[in-house]
């Protein structure tokens, strides 16, 4: 009878393992494939409310200086190793427009970083202000929130402009071992609506997925695991799963007796 008490704990032990361990594991049906997708990151537009960073340089030092004193909003941003930044640009107002020292008013809404780079430039030349002027313009507020069971959920700040949902993971310290990877849930605002879509990290359907690449203001949040949830509850819990164990094993016995 102790042999058999022995064995069924040991069963227990081993099933409660191979499921931790499986459902721990990213992309468990992947094999040694290349997976060619069409699926590029978007370039992202300008929208009202964006901080943009906006420098000015050319062989002219002294020249350009009025550019590049940013008088606009400051913007307080979570970096990678976790510090606050605060950067200081030129906020888009209400009306889509970058107000820029000498040009004024220049309308910045639906262009990308790059098209605003040549406006800016054009009218620099134009006004015969600068010669030969190098511009470039970077977004600040450009970030992704990672919340729910990571090491680090934060709101973390993207300086290249470009980041993949595994690549913003990583930043957050990966999911523990309590995240349900087959359930991630992204919620996107686009056009005034909030879209909300899950996501499978144990699946290759990932590499081919339009939301493989994040976009500005992306939330991800990982939901924890069933086990995770369990530990958190009140004491009457753990009391009521132990004396269900008990009765299981006790009619166990009886039965094998």
């Amino acid at each position: 009878m102790y042999r058999l008490l022995v064995f069924v704990l040991f069963l227990a032990v081993i099933t409660s393992s191979c499921n931790s361990t499986k459902h721990s594991i990213y992309f468990r049906k992947l094999g040694d494939v290349s997976y060619a997708s069409n699926i590029q990151a978007e370039t992202p537009v300008i929208k009202k409310n964006d901080l943009l960073s906006v420098n000015v340089s050319s062989l002219n030092a002294a020249a350009s200086e009025v550019f590049n004193n940013s008088i606009g909003k400051t913007s307080n941003t979570t970096t990678i190793s976790g510090t606050i930044n605060q950067s200081f640009g030129y906020l888009i107002d209400a009306d889509g427009n970058l107000q820029f020292p000498i040009l004024g008013m220049i309308k910045a809404e639906g262009l990308t970083t790059k098209q605003l780079e040549d406006t800016i430039k054009a009218e620099l030349l134009n006004r015969k202000l600068l010669v030969d002027p190098i511009v470039n313009v970077r977004f600040l507020n450009f970030k992704v929130s990672i919340m729910g069971e990571v090491e680090r959920p934060s709101v973390y700040n993207i300086p290249s402009e470009k980041v993949t949902l595994l690549e913003a993971l990583a930043l957050a310290g990966d999911m523990t071992i309590y995240a349900k990877r087959n359930n991630v849930l992204l919620i996107r605002e686009e056009g005034g609506e909030k879209k909300l879509v899950r996501l499978d990290l144990s699946s290759s359907d990932l590499f081919y997925s339009e939301y493989y690449y994040l976009k500005s203001n992306d939330i991800i949040y990982v939901e924890p695991r069933r086990s995770k949830v369990a530990t958190t509850r009140p004491l009457g819990t753990y009391l009521s799963a132990v004396f269900s164990g008990t009765s299981l094993l006790i009619s166990l016995i009886v039965i094998f007796k």
